[in-house]
């Protein structure tokens, strides 16, 4: 078969890995990390892919992202089968199934994961959409993550009320894991996830990653347990009932179940 992946460059390095030992012909089309800013902005963009995808030229779209606080709902699949792992993000890329993601969430529910790209592409300042309204922050917030522009806006004291206010999240986690693999241990990420760790007080964890998820992904065994197999014209739903995705007929609510492809 040939494919076509459209998908986070978070995976860059994994996916390219298994690209390379695909049983299939792949073409990759990496999107920014910084879509995550913004569902919206995600999901416009995603099916701004898709509708101008020459379809004839592939035999399946492979959508390379979770669930990814719902930015890949309500997206339509072009005119030709779409693929997308059961996920509510990539880290379950990286881990291998849902289920392993499940079992580390709840042996430790405040951890916060790392991986190659998840170091390496916020340095690479790719696009940033605006961050959604729903961050916590508010619309005006949200406009001004770098701290001069807070402080040129609400002034020194509020900018740092603002910064310390954004930084809360991290008080919520304990223990900071590096998801390794063997082709990327040259790189030293071990030391800088521990250098992170020291400074935010974590605790240091190193979890082996498993690609099988990303493999079978690509080379075309798509078992419906970890799978969506999306028809061409169908609509991505969330699934509450533990399938994560559903795929929706066309023109079909979310709760018409006789028109799901599902779970």
């Amino acid at each position: 078969m040939h494919l076509k992946v459209i998908a986070c460059e978070i995976a860059a390095r994994e996916i390219y890995h298994c690209a390379a030992q695909s049983l299939n012909t792949v073409s990759i089309d990496l999107l920014t990390q910084g879509l995550h800013d913004n569902s919206d902005v995600m999901r416009q963009t995603l099916q701004g892919r898709l509708d101008g995808l020459d379809a004839s030229k592939f035999d399946a779209v492979l959508l390379g992202y979770g669930l990814c606080n719902n930015g890949i709902v309500g997206l339509r699949a072009p005119a030709v089968e779409m693929v997308v792992p059961r996920a509510h993000d990539c880290i379950t890329f990286l881990l291998g199934s849902k289920e392993r993601y499940a079992s580390e969430f709840d042996n430790r529910p405040g951890t916060y994961y790392f991986s190659s790209g998840w170091l390496e592409y916020p340095d690479r300042k790719g696009d940033k959409p605006e961050l959604m309204h729903n961050s916590g922050l508010g619309g005006s917030y949200a406009k001004y993550r770098d701290y001069q522009k807070l402080v040129e806006q609400y002034g020194e004291d509020n900018a740092k009320y603002l910064m310390d206010f954004m930084s809360q999240w991290q008080e919520h986690y304990t223990h900071g894991a590096l998801i390794d693999f063997d082709f990327v241990r040259h790189l030293g990420l071990d030391r800088r996830v521990q250098d992170i760790c020291m400074e935010k007080g974590w605790e240091f964890l190193r979890l082996q990653g498993k690609l099988d998820l990303l493999q079978d992904w690509l080379d075309g065994r798509w078992d419906d347990e970890q799978f969506l197999r999306v028809p061409p014209g169908h609509v991505i739903e969330a699934d509450y009932r533990g399938g994560i995705v559903k795929a929706v007929a066309p023109g079909v609510s979310a709760n018409g179940a006789d028109h799901e492809r599902s779970a």
